[in-house]
């Protein structure tokens, strides 16, 4: 990926290594949450807090997976610096909006995934 692109691409190589390694730390806090769970015998209602780190986690790396950051598009951002020493600001107004399309869109993606685990894993360990 050469530049940014609007709604498509505002983050490179870097940007994408940090936002795939925070979803892995995401990731294996939830699963640090379901040891504790399972250690400490807590009421299942609190199992649902699951969901907070699985939602990090999905969000972490479907930002790398689709090569665009949800803060960035928030503050009218891009950073490439990883790919091609680029970085700036977003000030076209349709490019902007673009951005933050995509940002909701992957927010949504990351609710989506979060949830179905969330019943999942709630549905196996409750059934243990």
């Amino acid at each position: 990926m050469a530049g940014y692109q609007p709604g498509v691409c505002n983050i490179g190589r870097d940007e994408r290594r940090t936002r795939r390694l925070a979803g892995v730390a995401s990731f294996a806090a939830a699963v640090g949450y379901v040891a504790a769970f399972l250690w400490l015998d807590l009421p299942n209602a609190y199992l649902l807090g699951i969901f907070a780190p699985l939602f990090g986690g999905f969000v972490g790396v479907f930002q790398d997976y689709f090569r665009f950051c949800v803060g960035f598009a928030a503050l009218a951002r891009y950073d490439l610096s990883g790919s091609s020493d680029d970085a700036g600001s977003v000030t076209d107004a349709d490019a902007l909006a673009r951005d933050r399309k995509r940002a909701l869109q992957i927010l949504a993606y990351a609710t989506l995934a979060a949830a179905v685990v969330t019943v999942v894993v709630y549905g196996v360990v409750t059934a243990l």
